[in-house]
């Protein structure tokens, strides 16, 4: 039942690399990890889970924010080292800093400048 997991390459830390892709308009939403057991949550429940490498536990995305990953599609890589999520993002925002997406900034001039709006304010969305 678990055949297609055995496919996926985890690294030496038992980790694969994971993009959120926005389904609907294809913009990359976030890079981060999954481990075995995320992968296996995320495709079981429907809702991305990641695992938090500074934590070292599961992140069920959108735990703490409430701005969940509804997955529409899986997709694994021709290495099999890299996860595609198709996701719908709950309330448009992927990023802890508030935004859309974590790939906010373009490099111009030398310099990283971020060019995306914040859509709320982090503290309003974590508190302190």
């Amino acid at each position: 039942m678990s055949e297609w997991l055995d496919e996926v390459r985890f690294d030496g830390s038992g980790l694969v690399t994971a993009v959120a892709q926005d389904a609907e308009t294809g913009r990359v939403l976030m890079v981060a990890f999954m481990n075995r057991e995320a992968l296996a949550e995320t495709v079981q429940t429907g809702r991305a889970v990641y695992f938090s490498r500074s934590r070292q536990r599961l992140w069920r995305k959108g735990e703490e924010s409430g701005h969940f990953q509804v997955v529409q599609e899986v997709r694994l890589d021709c290495d099999g080292d890299v996860v595609l999520l198709q996701v719908a993002q709950a309330g448009g925002i992927a990023c802890h800093t508030g935004r859309a997406s974590c790939f906010y900034s373009v490099l111009s001039q030398g310099r990283w400048m971020p060019v995306d709006p914040i859509l709320k304010d982090p503290e309003a969305i974590y508190g302190k």
